[in-house]
């Protein structure tokens, strides 16, 4: 019988979100989605990651809307998917069951079909209510081992050795994830997915991996990679060749570069390996044809501004020499000859104008997305100077916090703190001077178990304890619901759907939806006589700072305030949590004294050296 290969598309999604800063609005989805519905894709990859956040954050939109939009149009076609962080669901912070549970019962009855499920520490612990509640209200629990690779330690001197110092035993072997893919099967995975979000897998290394999961467990294997450092495409076609039940693809004009391999490629190999897929490339032409026009209306979010070369595997001949890349790259997967299989990969992409593999995220072996925000931070901070020793310093701070794998939000987290420690010494401070809360709870133990154990005298150094301290959710504290007086008194949430938006990103979602609740009762409204002129009080200009100021150490958005005016506040004492590149961080006052007044509102965004409070000392 011949093999049947499954594709879980990625384009509406991880697609975009690699690519186009997820900015895809509604009206750009609804124009493909008549094609989907004949495309045949057993799943199709619509919403979590970065979707829920950003619709609301940029595009004034209701993420349930949208999962329900594309259910509607597409059907039961293809299985609708989103991805989740387990216990994190979509934000930095773990939730109780009552929210998980609600989240996905919600999120099923909204149309989606897979929950696929990962944990940043591949601890298993904190995947366990997801599979549960997804399959309670009857999803597909696909659960993710997140691909990580051992740190590139500095090499030791000879007096080190000497001394007979060594450097840790690798930890990421083929025997630990296998171990952390039958946990999950016992838990009752419904399928488990090899996930390569930094696309770091070589061809090689998925040769064993795809085998070994395949022997040792009785649900189907999904493969998820990228492209950024050149491996993706070898890797796909390796585990094609290996048996793979599903892969994940882009389509063309979404392909490539930061993203995943494109399907029209996958669709040629599959051709000539005999390998049955049940894609009508027929819709996915015409998908791509209106994903053309889509990407140059996000042209000014585009990472790469380099469009791949038009290609239709069923309208267009393949160059002699091209065809015979494919071959050679075939011939080259089934011999595990890595090297000869990536230049013919190479050549594939190169013929067809995708992206270079970016060779600073190949050697420096860390996800692109980290690198990214590593520079954006740099830059705001106008540290430049410092990238090299941050990149440097990653092996050390990951190492001292239990080497979790580089994902969302741990890959932040230590990139975050890497740069901090960079800035600590330029400064002439020791190393941790600076920290962020989430790399206090990170080595506290609050993200759950790490994949090695944290010292406990660098865990006292940081968080104040020896003892690991896991979350304790029973403190958890729901975020407040007022009322809108400028809303005609409506609630803030009116339904479970926003009391849940509100929980997974407080801030982004209150903006989100004041302003849709205000703009629902203006629109009610709007006959009613225009709002009084304002008065001459309040156009008054601010009053000059006299006292002194709590200033922004580093550009970023005021997330709340822990003083009010008329409070005392000590030297030391945390005033404000300022959110920079995704991090919290804790703002001292450097003064004993009395909260004159807070110079900003929360949700402010602030640059570096913005004055935020303003203390009479």
């Amino acid at each position: 019988m011949a093999q049947k290969l499954l594709i879980r598309d990625l384009t509406l999604r991880d697609g975009q979100q690699s690519s186009f800063a997820t900015r895809m609005t509604q009206k750009q989805i609804d124009r493909v989605l008549p094609y989907y519905k004949d495309a045949n894709f057993y799943a199709m990859e619509v919403w979590g990651g970065a979707v829920p956040d950003s619709v609301m954050r940029y595009l004034n939109e209701n993420p349930w809307d949208r999962l329900e939009k594309i259910k509607a149009a597409v059907g039961d076609v293809s299985k609708l998917t989103a991805l989740s962080r387990g216990r994190n669901l979509f934000g930095y912070a773990p939730y109780t069951d009552e929210i998980i549970e609600g989240f996905c019962r919600n999120s099923i009855e909204s149309g989606l079909g897979i929950m696929r499920i990962f944990d940043a520490l591949n601890d298993v612990n904190n995947v366990k209510s997801t599979i549960k509640y997804v399959k309670k209200y009857g999803g597909i629990a696909d659960c993710a081992v997140c691909y990580t690779i051992d740190p590139k330690y500095p090499k030791l001197s000879f007096f080190d050795k000497l001394k007979g110092k060594k450097n840790p035993e690798p930890v990421f072997t083929n025997a630990y994830f296998l171990d952390k893919a039958k946990q999950m099967a016992a838990l009752g995975a419904d399928m488990v997915t090899i996930k390569d979000m930094s696309g770091l897998i070589q061809p090689s290394r998925i040769a064993e991996l795809i085998p070994l999961f395949k022997q040792n467990l009785s649900i189907p294997v999904d493969f998820h990679t990228h492209c950024t450092p050149g491996y993706g495409l070898g890797a796909v076609l390796m585990a094609i060749v290996k048996g793979v039940d599903i892969v994940d693809t882009n389509i063309w004009n979404f392909a490539g570069g930061t993203g995943a391999p494109a399907i029209e490629l996958i669709y040629v190999f599959c051709k000539k390996l005999g390998v049955e897929l049940d894609v009508n490339m027929e819709a996915v032409a015409k998908i791509n044809k209106e994903l053309y026009g889509i990407r140059k209306e996000l042209e000014a979010v585009d990472a790469s501004k380099q469009f791949p070369n038009p290609f239709n595997p069923l309208t267009d001949t393949l160059p002699a020499n091209i065809d015979k890349e494919f071959d050679k790259a075939i011939e080259a997967a089934k011999a595990n000859q890595e090297e000869a299989l990536l230049a013919a990969c190479h050549a594939i992409e190169a013929y067809f104008n995708f992206p270079k593999p970016n060779e600073l995220v190949k050697k420096a072996e860390v996800p692109g997305g980290m690198y990214s925000n590593m520079v954006a931070q740099l830059k705001q901070l106008n540290s430049m100077d410092i990238l090299e020793k941050s990149m440097e310093l990653i092996p050390t701070v990951r190492l001292a916090a239990g080497l979790p794998p580089l994902v969302t939000p741990t890959s932040q987290i230590v990139g975050a703190q890497a740069v901090n420690c960079a800035l600590d010494l330029k400064a002439g401070k020791p190393m941790y001077s600076n920290v962020s809360n989430q790399f206090v709870n990170l080595v506290k133990g609050e993200y759950g178990k790490t994949p090695v154990p944290v010292d406990p005298e660098f865990r006292l150094k940081i968080a104040g304890t020896r003892e690991e301290t896991p979350y304790d959710t029973s403190k958890y504290k729901m975020q407040p619901n007022p009322e809108l007086p400028e809303a005609g008194g409506v609630k803030l949430a009116v339904n479970e759907k926003e009391v849940l938006l509100l929980e997974l990103f407080p801030q982004v979602a209150k903006n989100f939806l004041t302003k849709q609740k205000v703009e629902a009762y203006e629109a009610q409204h709007k006959t009613e006589e225009p709002k009084a002129a304002k008065t001459v009080a309040e156009e008054k200009t601010e009053e000059p700072i006299t006292g002194k100021t709590v200033k922004a150490p580093m550009p970023g958005s005021v997330l709340r305030f822990t003083v009010k005016p008329g409070d005392s506040v000590t030297k030391g004492q945390t005033v404000v949590i300022l959110e920079a590149m995704k991090m919290e961080n804790s703002i001292a006052s450097d003064y004993t004294g009395k909260v004159k007044r807070l110079l900003v509102k929360e949700g402010t965004t602030v640059a570096a050296d913005a004055p935020m409070i303003e203390i009479e000392a």
